[in-house]
């Protein structure tokens, strides 16, 4: 019987340490590659904002121009510059052209975060 008892600890092993060490290795790699992957997410959610800022803005001044209607467009380059909520500076440009009976406006936003960044709108209007 306790022959039995002992073949019986005997097939019981558990994990060795290499097999531990090795889990451990694993595991920490693979919390490194999540760490990275969120300072990447946390940068692209950060781009995305500054695109629907700018965008926002180019939005505001091209209905601006429109709402003030055919006459009160001149044609030319206008220019202004402003901070976002973001704390980022944003150039805000925008050009009338006039083409016989048509107006083409033309408003870019232009930021810089750790890159140049652009955006442009375009519209025509009629009489």
């Amino acid at each position: 019987m306790r022959r039995s008892h002992v073949r019986l600890f005997v097939k019981q092993r558990g994990f060795t340490l290499i097999e531990m060490m090795i889990t451990l290795v694993i595991l920490s790699v693979s919390l490194l590659a999540l760490a990275a992957l969120m300072g990447v997410t946390i940068r692209n959610n950060s781009n995305g904002g500054h695109v629907t800022e700018a965008t926002t803005s180019a939005q505001d001044k091209l209905e601006e121009l429109k709402a003030g209607g055919w006459k009160s467009l001149s044609g030319g380059t206008y220019a202004d510059d402003f901070h976002g909520s973001t704390g980022v500076r944003y150039a805000r440009r925008w050009t009338v052209a006039t083409d016989e009976n048509l107006k083409t406006v033309t408003v870019s936003v232009n930021w810089t975060d750790r890159i140049n960044h652009s955006i442009r709108l375009f519209s025509v209007m009629s009489p």
